[in-house]
């Protein structure tokens, strides 16, 4: 059945990670009717520190203060901004031309974290890090780390939720090709000179399996409810916001709901003010096959998505977003 939250429901993922059978059984529930319906929650005790998230917040915030001429040099066009510094504007939401007002830094898998023997390691291009901070490294990978780590128990419960195995997706996420993405919605000084269409982040949905997003540091997102209304997502300081990703929702045929979500300008009078967010996109190694699971596939709900691994799936996205040329 159907529910219309007014607001995400909020978990606490302890009671997965080290609860009864009755918890961890009831957290599996709540979080099944929640993704089933709105495809948002939030979750307490996910591992991330408060002191961890300021010092990354300082880090970042440090790095965006620095002149454009200084952040352009961590800029790679040439691996799809997979890596490093991306410039304002350079990014849109699919079906869109106008770029999103935001400027943003990836961080990926450290590849020395990955054995040698593995042949994902030759995928991926190594993290770059700002010479002008060095902290940014330790915190963004001890960051990176526990988000992880957060989004694997995560991911433990949705496939319990879908009666699949715990582990499902283990040996599909280890050394995933995540990303940790620090954002900063720059101040719009003179609002006249914005594009009429231009917002933050324009609606969309994630191209990932699930989202792991920590305390953004101003009001403003929201997502589309099944009923078509818009609902704020707000979050205690000490939860993290976990949603669905289209790779989710493709596998379990729209079972799971990857719902669009925006982030909109603030009033005109708090324009001029910066707005920082880091979101963790958990993506599953290319190989994965996102084939639709057929425990999800039946008369009243046919097969809606070609066959397609998740590596092929992320290419045709990031040349929709303007990313990969």
């Amino acid at each position: 059945m159907d529910i219309l939250f007014d607001e995400i429901p909020s978990l606490d993922l302890a009671d997965f990670t080290a609860g009864t059978p009755a918890q961890k059984a009831a957290f599996v529930q709540k979080l099944g009717e929640a993704y089933q319906n709105i495809g948002f929650v939030a979750i307490k005790n996910h591992g991330l520190s408060q002191d961890l998230q300021d010092r990354l917040y300082g880090s970042i915030k440090n790095f965006f203060k620095l002149p454009d001429d200084v952040k352009a040099k961590y800029e790679k066009p040439e691996i799809g901004f997979q890596r490093g510094y991306t410039g304002k504007g350079k990014e849109h939401a699919k079906g869109r031309n106008t770029g999103d007002l935001k400027e943003f830094y990836h961080v990926g898998q450290e590849l020395s974290r990955i054995p040698d023997t593995d042949p994902i390691k030759s995928e991926y291009p190594p993290n770059i890090w700002p010479t002008e901070l060095p902290e940014f490294q330790n915190d963004a990978n001890e960051a990176y780390r526990t988000l992880e780590n957060a989004g694997k128990s995560m991911l433990q419960a949705i496939a319990l939720s879908l009666e699949l195995d715990e582990n499902y997706f283990e040996d599909k996420v280890a050394y995933g090709n995540s990303i940790l993405r620090q954002i900063h919605y720059f101040p719009i000084e003179n609002p006249d000179e914005v594009p009429a269409d231009a917002v933050r982040a324009a609606e969309h949905g994630d191209i990932n399996l699930i989202t792991l997003l920590m305390g953004a540091s101003a009001d403003g997102l929201q997502v589309k409810r099944m009923d078509g209304k818009w609902i704020p997502i707000t979050a205690l300081p000490d939860q993290l916001v976990v949603n669905v990703g289209d790779m989710l929702e493709r596998l379990t045929n729209k079972k799971l709901k990857s719902t669009i979500h925006r982030v909109v300008n603030p009033p005109r009078e708090k324009m001029n003010t910066s707005r920082y967010s880091i979101p963790f996109f958990m993506h599953p190694r290319s190989e994965m096959d996102l084939t639709c699971l057929e425990s999800c596939v039946d008369s009243d709900h046919p097969k809606q998505f070609e066959d397609a691994t998740a590596g092929e799936f992320l290419e045709e996205r990031l040349r929709e977003l303007g990313l990969r040329k």
